[in-house]
């Protein structure tokens, strides 16, 4: 299928490659070092990101005091003499971002799509992995296609992964499937995550987690807890003020650039359960991310990208 061109993009709608490219001058004010990143979401409680994974790098003889965990089966049964494994720091970081490009996301009231706010914070956050030497990998889905890009190192790997974003057919208006469902969607591309992911990688969940398991919500929560066990997880929540709150009583006509509708917010009833609804969405996102020690952020349509990020992380700046 033909996929909309990238010179129609104007950064409202649809991003531009050439924006996110240039995002590579802002990234350097986003570092993601585990010591620089504080999650203030618990109050009084703080964590660090669990920080780079480990991997294997050989057997020795048993000594007191090991962990009786780290034992090498193999080995000892096969010297006759118990073994422990050694384990050394992995020089490279992966790094995966989960980009949701669902039709909820194309919607906004100010500035820009949330999709399109949502490209623009996965590439910040990419360019800022590749500046730190980390190896760099993504999920970009909609209903109808999911894109996986394995970690590579280098910025090409960061190019490459941004020029998948802005060819997504997700984009293009015409070619939204109707018969694929958002939930499944989203879960699927949850549960391919949980099968790629590395022990020691930072992933970066975007979306507005919309009709995700409506029917109970557990498995988003069940597919975080496996994920946050050896992983460091940050959930960017993508939002828009008028999803807060609707707009001053009266008459007032919306599309989704095909449909043409007509809504009257003078109702007050209406206007309470539209504002709790939303309230209700953001709370159980918030409960998860405390429960788990997840990193919560709120990335709204109407605030300043990089400066929700900064403020998000709890990122220090001066040492």
């Amino acid at each position: 299928m033909a996929v909309t061109t990238p010179q129609k993009a104007d950064d409202i709608v649809r991003v531009k490659l050439e924006t996110l490219i240039k995002l590579n001058q802002q990234a350097h004010q986003l570092p993601l070092k585990s010591k620089r990143i504080l999650s203030r979401l618990s109050g009084s409680f703080i964590s660090t990101f669990k920080g780079r994974g480990m991997e294997f790098d050989e057997a020795r003889p048993y000594q007191p005091g090991d962990d009786i965990r780290s034992i090498d089966w193999r080995v000892t049964a096969r010297s006759g003499k118990t073994h422990t494994k050694l384990y050394r720091e992995e020089r490279e970081r992966p790094v995966l971002i989960w980009l949701d490009l669902r039709k909820p996301m194309f919607f906004a009231s100010r500035k820009m799509f949330k999709s399109v706010l949502a490209a623009k914070a996965a590439s910040l956050l990419a360019w800022s992995s590749t500046q730190h030497n980390d190896r760099l990998g993504g999920f970009i889905f909609s209903e109808d296609q999911h894109t996986e890009l394995r970690p590579q190192r280098g910025k090409s790997a960061t190019l490459h992964f941004l020029q998948r974003i802005t060819e997504h057919t997700a984009w293009d208006t015409n070619n939204k499937n109707d018969s694929a469902t958002e939930e499944n969607s989203a879960e699927h591309a949850l549960q391919r995550l949980q099968r790629v992911t590395k022990p020691g990688s930072l992933i970066f969940l975007i979306s507005d987690f919309r009709n995700i398991n409506q029917q109970g919500q557990t498995d988003l929560e069940s597919s975080l807890a496996k994920l946050a066990k050896h992983n460091d997880l940050v959930m960017l929540f993508i939002n828009d003020p008028l999803e807060q709150n609707l707009p001053p009583a009266g008459n007032y006509e919306i599309t989704d650039g095909g449909k043409n509708m007509s809504i009257n917010t003078g109702n007050p009833e209406l206007r309470s359960k539209y504002q709790q609804r939303f309230k209700t969405h953001q709370q159980y996102l918030k409960d998860i991310c405390t429960k788990l020690g997840v990193f919560y952020i709120n990335i709204s349509t109407d605030k300043p990208l990089l400066e929700s990020l900064q403020h998000g992380l709890n990122l220090r700046t001066k040492f």
